[in-house]
């Protein structure tokens, strides 16, 4: 019966325009997953090549991605192992310094009844800040690299990510111990979750 209630659930967020008038290009949600998904990808928003393609994290941040999680393509696009959910199904924009926040509809819309149709979800990666303050809600701590930082606070069920953005190359130099400490971590929970098929 859930699958049946999920893949209605993801046809209508599929179709929904609730903020198009506010989206430079208009609506395209973008989602993925089953409810046999032991592994949760929260992200921020797609970006303008999501936007194009409908396909989540096909760009250089979705190669780093999955260089952090130790799998590839086939793997990150099996919606059986991996529910890929922004915090905004649809492209917001561009600002100033790259892309807009997401669009906060969709979490006060559509995350409670979707999350809830994912029962088998273990780890859930939030990605960035927005993911963060959903998931964590009070747990996060006073910006991004803290949250980050404080990795064990949260683990297993959630790890906190940076964006694995070409953008956040100067965050990832700053910050060694994230490669040294957080990556082999991240990557051997992915692998105990998906592997075997």
């Amino acid at each position: 019966m859930k699958t049946q209630e999920l893949e209605q659930l993801k046809q209508e967020i599929r179709r929904c325009t609730l903020c198009e008038p506010g989206l430079p290009l208009g609506a395209n949600p973008v989602l993925r997953g089953n409810k046999s998904a032991k592994i949760l990808v929260a992200g921020q928003a797609p970006g303008i090549r999501v936007h194009n393609t409908s396909v989540p994290f096909n760009d250089p941040s979705g190669v780093r991605l999955r260089q952090w999680l130790g799998i590839d393509e086939a793997v990150f696009y099996d919606e059986d192992r991996v529910a890929i959910v922004p915090m905004g199904f649809c492209y917001p924009g561009t600002g100033k310094s790259g892309d807009l926040p997401p669009r906060p509809e969709c979490a006060k819309t559509w995350h409670r009844q979707l999350l809830a149709l994912l029962p088998n979800v273990e780890l859930v990666l939030a990605i960035g800040q927005y993911a963060q303050k959903y998931h964590l809600k009070d747990r996060q701590k006073k910006n991004l690299t803290e949250t980050v930082r404080a990795w064990q606070e949260y683990a297993p069920a959630i790890l906190p990510l940076p964006h694995p953005s070409p953008r956040n190359n100067i965050w990832l130099r700053r910050n060694p111990w994230f490669e040294q400490q957080v990556l082999p971590y991240l990557k051997s929970r992915v692998g105990e979750l998906i592997l075997p098929p």
